[in-house]
């Protein structure tokens, strides 16, 4: 298959760092927000609340997306390869995880907290399915952050050697 060129791999490379530093950086944010801020009243809990959404559908899913696309453009396009080097491997797994956990729990999570907060204002923070939501983005929010610093630790310092192939 043909490969991308010298000056294509470095678009490769700026566009996929965008990605990842969008995901990252909107990770970090829910997180600042979703510690930090402390509603006075039901709008400004609503508020919070719809901020961390918008986040999460403007700069999370959008990061995490096309961080994945363009890794494997990498694969495919570039010599790196799919299997070549155990770092790409377990980066490529960091990546699937966090987009079906988002997709499938800290996004579903995220998603009810406006819209329970919306209606009840501040009662919502007394409601079983609000604090449960809550209390699984205070559990599983910081890790899947520290999973996608990870993984961008893993791209800049390519810690573990080149797999070795079987030829026999």
């Amino acid at each position: 298959m043909k490969k991308f060129s010298a000056k294509g791999q470095k678009w490769l490379k700026c566009i996929h760092i965008l990605f990842a530093s969008l995901w990252v950086g909107g990770a970090i944010t829910i997180n600042l927000m979703n510690f930090m801020l402390k509603a006075t009243d039901g709008m400004q809990l609503y508020g919070i609340n719809l901020s961390m959404k918008l986040v999460d559908d403007f700069i999370i899913i959008p990061g995490a997306l096309g961080s994945l696309i363009t890794g494997i453009l990498y694969a495919i396009f570039t010599n790196w390869g799919w299997f070549k080097h155990n770092w790409i491997i377990v980066k490529l797994f960091i990546n699937i995880f966090g987009v079906i956990f988002g997709t499938f729990w800290l996004g579903p999570w995220l998603n009810f907290l406006p819209e329970l907060s919306k209606v009840q204002g501040l009662g919502a923070l007394s409601n079983e399915v609000y604090a449960h939501n809550l209390k699984m983005l205070y559990v599983w929010g910081p890790f899947q952050t520290f999973t996608i610093i990870f993984a961008l630790f893993i791209s800049v310092l390519k810690p573990w050697k080149k797999k070795k192939l079987n030829r026999g």
